[in-house]
């Protein structure tokens, strides 16, 4: 039945030939009303099995050869036998390219997901620095060397006592003023605890 189909749409191509040779600009709709009725189906079957199932894409192929069969209805017009074969041929190599272009090109990607995921933002943290030097600035000379010993250093009392050369007391009471101090510049400059 399906030969009897194709020798129906070659009658027709064969007709309209005749017929668009009398008006060349005239689109041989008929032909591709012929086309979409004997091969749509079976095309798009086809090219399911080729892009996994994927409706939209088989579709978007179908259309695309059906339209180069149209662009080529010159073609079709002069081949003998069943046009199905060149329709298969035509979509898996539109099915091939589209694989190709889309290996060529990264892939691309939601950003949505990173918008969620907190990021550090180093103008932030550059300006907090800043902040922090210039508040530490403030602080007296023996202040600020027993902060600097003691939170950024990471050394414990008696380790910074050690280091500076004073005694453990004087660094307990050094710090608990630098802190008082260090409060004070911070809010002085708009930071709050």
């Amino acid at each position: 039945m399906g030969v009897r189909k194709d020798a129906a749409v070659a009658n027709e191509r064969g007709s309209r030939a005749r017929h668009r040779m009398s008006q060349p600009s005239e689109p041989d709709e008929e032909l591709m009303r012929a086309l979409y009725r004997e091969h749509a189906g079976p095309l798009l079957a086809y090219v399911l099995r080729l892009v996994a199932g994927d409706r939209q894409r088989a579709e978007d192929v179908v259309q695309e050869t059906l339209i180069r069969a149209w662009k080529n209805a010159g073609q079709l017009n002069r081949a003998t036998g069943s046009v199905r074969p060149w329709l298969v041929t035509v979509a898996r190599r539109i099915v091939i390219d589209g694989h190709r272009s889309r290996q060529a090109r990264p892939q691309e990607v939601d950003p949505s997901p990173l918008e969620v995921i907190p990021a550090e933002d180093e103008i932030d943290k550059a300006l907090w620095l800043m902040t922090l030097s210039d508040a530490l600035d403030d602080l007296t000379p023996a202040h600020r060397e027993v902060l600097v010993e003691t939170y950024f250093k990471g050394r414990t009392v008696n380790e910074a006592a050690e280091a500076l050369g004073i005694p453990s007391g004087t660094v307990r009471s050094r710090v608990f003023y630098a802190l008082r101090s260090m409060k004070l510049a911070l809010e002085e400059r708009g930071v709050t605890a």
